[in-house]
Order: structure tokens, then C-alpha cells, then sequence
């Protein structure tokens, strides 16, 4: 296992490094301690092609000007908060209005938008990355200092683990993820409504036309959302399912995850036998199908479209404080938060067809 660094640019004074960290099975992933952003994830197929299996950029301009999130770690709270204010302990906090009238994925900044301290790990069994930020009182609305860390490793079972770690000092709301859009199909030669989706939930969330949780939980049983078999992303896409013409003729919705590091989310792009497994301790995953990708831009070459890419946010349950009976995200005064989401990279020969 090796990892490799170098300068990726400079926002204001501040230094962007891209780190890539590579295991002895030739899985190499690159990130950047601007927004932990995961540029690039290069994974093998069933005819042994290693290509780029996510979204994202060569040039940190093309970040600054048109990413929506790619690879990033989203936060203070990810997903939106109703009217962008809350409130807690008494009092109302007024947050950074960043979609419509409703609070987006930290706000303007957040920590998607941020340089973090970085620095590399090695033992004798993985490689990665750790990465430090330290977001003070107020920013973006939000009480308390809150000191996080985020940790990327690789290990030679061809699986990148993502732990997160925080602190605050206050009261305050944390409901972190990583935005990463991922593609099978290798370097972008397809878009996603091919892909095979196996999700262990039973139940997802009613959203309103602002795309925010009504409160409503719905079962997804004789519905596009349920992917307790598994199914392609197409057959979601051309069934004319309310919610999910709603958000954009596709999908942008939390599932609330039946079973924890046990196989819960698994994607497959048939053509070639490359899977992603992903599993968490996190209440739930959000499946956003790129439904809004705009298409002004490229790429690495490739023109940007709906459904280029799909990400699957495993995080809390969106705007749950606005709703009592979601899972909490508030977190105490000198109360730790951490959370695991572990991605194995795998394939799946052409003679074989189940998956776990």
C-alpha cells in the first residue's frame, strides 16, 4: 500500500492537497482537503479494465464553479431543514437560506465548502487520511464550537472505511455524510438507470414539493421504493410514481435502513460485473439519482446529465428536528458523535447473477 500527494491549487492562501492512497490490489482513491472531496475512485471490472468510478474534476476551478457537492463531506446537518431555522433550548436559530427558503447541506460554506487540516495514516493493515476542522459558534446559524474529524482508510479487502468524530461545546444539530456520485460503468460510458439497487428498508419518507419530509413514513411495499430484491434505477424512473416525479423523475428520498454492516445497500452495473456494498450504522440512507445534474458543463469530457451518477448519503433522517418521532440528531454539550460507513468495492463474474 503507498499513498502519493500534490498540489491540487490554493483557495485565498490556503493550499489544496490531493491525496491518493492506493492498496495492493491496485484500488486507488484520491481525495482533497478541500470538503474531504473524494475526486476519483479507480476499481476494477470482471475483464480486469481499473477505471474512475465517480464523479468529479480534475481542476479545482471546476469545483469552485460547478459541483454539486461531488464527493464532499456535507454538514454541519446534511439534507435540508424546513425554513431554515430551528429551534433549541429555547431558543430560535436563524440559518443560511441556500435553497429556495430552506437550509441546504450546511449552509453556504458548510464543511463541504472548507480547507481541513490533513494529514496521512499508516499501519500495518490500511492506509488513509485523516482530516481536521474546527467550525466555530455561529457559523452558518449553528451554535457551538464543534471540533470534527473525518478518516478515510483503505484496506487490501478492497474497502474504504469513512469515520467520522465530533465534539461541541453547546448544544447545537450534526447529521454528517459523504456526497460522493457513483457510476459502475467505468470513466462515465453510461449513465446510471442500468444499475441494479438492493436496499434493506422497509419504509422511506413522504417528501413535499420543496423536497422536505412531511413526517409521513411510508411503506415501500408495491412502490418503485422498494428495494428489498433489488431492482434498476429505470424501472423507478419510468413509473410514474408521484414522488418521484416530484423530485425531478427520479429519486431523492431517505430510506430508513432495516439492519446495520450487514450487506443493508448494494449497487451493480450488470454490463460488467462491478458492485459497491455499503454498509453503516447511520438510521438511514438518502438515494439521490442526479435527477438535477445540469448539463453546461463537462465532466473529465463527458457532457453532465440527469442520472449520471447516484449517491447514497447514509446519514440521520432530514429536517429531523422539525419532527419529533425521526431519530434525534441533536448533539449535547461534551457528548461524542461518531458514525461509520464502510464501501467494499467488489465484482461480480458473468456466469454469476446473486447477490448477498
Amino acid at each position: 500500500m503507498k499513498v502519493m500527494q500534490e498540489k491540487f491549487g490554493k483557495i485565498d492562501s490556503q493550499l489544496v492537497t490531493a491525496f491518493t492512497i492506493i492498496n495492493d490490489n491496485g484500488i486507488e482513491i484520491t481525495c482533497l482537503n478541500y470538503g474531504c472531496i473524494i475526486t476519483k475512485i479507480i476499481a476494477p471490472d470482471n475483464k480486469g479494465n481499473y477505471e474512475n468510478i465517480v464523479l468529479g474534476f480534475d481542476c479545482l476551478d471546476d469545483y469552485l464553479k460547478y459541483s454539486p457537492y461531488f464527493g464532499a463531506v456535507v454538514g454541519r446537518v446534511a439534507g435540508r431543514i424546513k425554513d431554515a431555522c430551528f429551534e433549541l433550548d429555547g431558543k430560535t436559530y436563524l440559518l443560511y437560506k441556500n435553497e429556495n427558503n430552506n437550509h441546504l447541506h450546511g449552509g453556504f460554506k458548510g464543511f463541504s465548502n472548507v480547507v481541513w487540516e490533513a494529514a496521512v495514516i499508516e499501519t500495518e493493515n490500511e492506509i488513509g487520511i485523516q482530516f481536521l476542522y474546527v467550525s466555530p459558534d455561529g457559523e452558518e446559524g449553528y451554535p457551538g464550537n464543534v471540533h470534527i474529524r473525518v478518516t478515510y482508510t483503505l484496506n487490501n479487502e478492497n474497502e474504504l472505511c469513512i469515520s467520522y468524530y465530533a465534539k461541541s461545546d453547546q448544544n447545537t444539530l450534526l447529521n454528517v455524510t459523504n456526497h460522493t456520485y457513483f457510476n459502475l460503468s467505468g470513466n462515465l460510458k453510461r449513465d446510471v438507470l442500468n444499475h441494479f439497487l438492493k436496499i434493506k428498508s422497509d419504509r422511506f419518507l413522504e417528501l413535499d414539493k420543496e423536497f422536505i419530509p412531511t413526517g409521513s413514513i411510508l411503506d415501500v411495499t408495491n412502490t418503485p421504493f422498494d428495494f428489498r430484491d433489488g431492482r434498476t434505477i429505470k424501472e423507478g424512473v419510468i413509473s410514474g410514481h408521484p414522488q418521484i416525479e416530484l423530485v425531478g423523475q427520479g429519486y431523492d428520498h431517505p430510506f430508513l435502513l432495516n439492519v446495520h454492516h450487514d450487506n443493508e445497500i448494494i449497487l451493480w452495473d450488470p454490463e460488467n460485473g462491478r458492485t459497491l456494498t455499503v454498509e453503516t450504522d447511520e438510521v438511514g440512507v438518502v438515494v439521490y439519482t442526479g435527477n438535477q445534474l445540469k448539463d453546461d458543463y463537462e465532466i473529465r469530457g463527458v457532457p453532465s446529465r440527469k442520472y449520471l451518477g447516484i449517491c447514497l448519503e447514509t446519514q440521520g433522517l432530514p429536517d429531523a428536528i422539525h419532527h419529533p418521532h425521526f431519530p434525534s440528531y441533536i448533539l449535547e454539550k461534551d457528548k461524542e458523535y461518531s458514525s461509520v460507513t464502510k464501501y467494499k468495492f467488489g465484482i461480480i463474474k458473468n456466469d454469476e447473477h446473486v447477490l448477498p
